[in-house]
């Protein structure tokens, strides 16, 4: 069944995305790459900044954006660490991601037809035969009322009612962000930690995931050396000179 997206508006200052979908199918149609998980992990870090960088999204429409980026994240992690295995829920998500993305792409394209053929104001469609003719009820023979009843008592029946969807609780977000302001806090205290040191604590393999990254974002930026001397060895996380200070 294709992924029908609602149509929130957030307003960039360039663009107006209509949803999660919408920035991502942006994001990677402007870098011209086919719909893959390559192209997904290259277009994740955009995908967060966005996020980070736009404020006025409504609160009540978020998690649809916060959903979509967990699983950026998680395509991100399996890029950086081939050898990371992945649970068979989180192939499926996945997967998902990448349908709902190639279904929207086809709505999308659908709609741009339909709006040029709208602006031509040149539909119509009609029937001659039957111009001048009166509107009537012809009912089949040896109908009755009780017939009638009956036929829209079953009609009626049949439409979907209205049911409460159970409540589940959403977990904490961790934030790479935060990940990084407290690696950076800790060596500003000392020269050198261990990446077993920076998660110390942590709960879950997505959260030490994440610091993995905010390692690597640390890195990128030159703010610190990571040396792993022994093949799956412990990683040394080492500050350069006084720039975390």
């Amino acid at each position: 069944m294709p992924y029908i997206v609602k149509a929130h508006n957030y307003k960039d200052q360039k663009k107006i995305f209509e949803g999660p979908l919408d920035l991502l199918l942006e994001l990677i149609e402007k870098e011209k790459l086919d719909i893959t998980e390559v192209s997904l992990a290259q277009v994740a870090d955009q995908f967060l900044d966005y996020l980070e960088n736009n404020k006025e999204i409504d609160p009540e429409n978020l998690a649809d954006f916060l959903l979509v980026a967990g699983k950026l994240i998680l395509i991100k992690s399996k890029a950086i660490l081939p050898m990371l295995e992945l649970e068979k829920e989180e192939e499926e998500d996945i997967e998902e991601l990448k349908t709902r993305l190639k279904e929207y792409q086809k709505f999308k394209e659908i709609s741009k037809e339909i709006i040029r053929l709208e602006n031509r104001k040149e539909i119509f469609f009609s029937r001659q035969s039957y111009s001048g003719f009166k509107t009537i009820f012809c009912p089949p023979e040896n109908i009755s009322v009780s017939d009638l009843k009956n036929m829209l008592e079953d009609i009626i029946e049949r439409i979907p009612k209205f049911e409460s969807l159970p409540q589940e609780t959403i977990r904490e977000i961790i934030s790479m962000k935060d990940k990084i302001e407290n690696i950076k806090q800790s060596l500003s205290q000392r020269i050198e930690m261990t990446f077993k040191d920076a998660t110390a604590g942590v709960k879950t393999k997505v959260e030490i995931i994440v610091t993995f990254l905010a390692v690597l974002e640390l890195v990128r930026k030159n703010i610190v050396i990571a040396e792993q001397t022994d093949m799956f060895g412990d990683i040394k996380i080492r500050r350069i000179g006084d720039r975390i200070l």
